[in-house]
């Protein structure tokens, strides 16, 4: 058993992870993709990665990329490993202490990941010192704007202690703007009656010489 809530959740989770969430994940990643434009010299971080669908689907969709997934489950990285190239470099590590050099990526993304950072302002102030200038940050997650994801925020606080909680679009935007990313953008939809989601994109501004 791990100390750790999150691990200790998805160690349980990652065997039926991709089986039972199916419908979601293929949902939240195809939304996500929507708002990406990669080109493919770029360096990716897919940050809480998780069983690796997203980067699956990025390398489909242009295979030159160069893609580093993170994630705190060595479970849920076990499953991605067995569906992706052995080219890919998987990590076991955290948002709030990403272990990669400064400037080292063209793009992060997250995906689904977002309401179980206990500390979301030092996890994009990670996010800022990994970017390269002019780089972007694509998060996709939980909406709570929506009432069918306020109520499932307010049920897993109350019981389950891998959850952390979910944002609105305004208080996401504001996370992003007072750690100093540029052209923040919150889009938020939903994908069925149940799940209401939000795509946020942000920038690091290259400092003027």
């Amino acid at each position: 058993m791990h100390s750790d809530p999150v691990q200790n959740e998805y160690a349980h989770l990652a065997p039926r992870y991709d089986r039972r969430w199916s419908f979601y994940v293929n949902a939240t990643v195809q939304e996500t993709m929507h708002r990406l434009d990669i080109n493919s010299h770029e360096r990716i971080l897919d940050l809480g990665c998780g069983t690796g669908t997203l980067i699956q689907r990025l390398l489909h969709l242009t295979p030159e990329v160069k893609i580093v997934g993170l994630d705190p489950s060595v479970e849920m990285l076990s499953v991605a490993r067995q569906k992706l190239p052995k080219s890919v470099n998987l990590q076991v590590g955290s948002a709030d202490n990403i272990p990669f050099p400064n400037e080292s990526f063209d793009l992060v993304i997250s995906t689904n990941a977002f309401h179980y950072f206990r500390y979301p302002s030092q996890a994009i102030q990670e996010v800022k010192r990994v970017l390269k200038p002019n780089g972007h940050l694509v998060i996709t997650d939980w909406c709570d704007d929506y009432l069918t994801c306020r109520i499932c925020d307010i049920f897993l606080r109350l019981f389950n202690r891998a959850h952390f909680r979910t944002y609105g679009t305004s208080e996401c935007q504001k996370i992003l703007q007072d750690e100093g990313l540029a052209k923040v953008s919150v889009e938020k939809y939903k994908i069925d009656w149940l799940w209401g989601m939000m795509t946020a994109t942000a920038t690091k501004e290259a400092i003027a010489a």
